[in-house]
């Protein structure tokens, strides 16, 4: 019972800013792409944040 609850819970969490980059770089199919994803998230055009 205490199994499941943890795991309802841990899928409810939400990634963190650094876990979101990791995966959207990981996703990069070559050195390329790898280089402009990496671009983007240095100037900050990864996170479109509206608040």
């Amino acid at each position: 019972m205490l199994k499941q609850i943890k795991n309802f819970v841990r899928a409810l969490r939400i990634p963190t800013d650094a876990e979101r980059e990791e995966a959207y770089l990981n996703g990069a199919v070559s050195g390329i792409d790898l280089e402009y994803r990496q671009r983007q998230i240095d100037r900050g055009q990864f996170h479109k944040r509206y608040y």
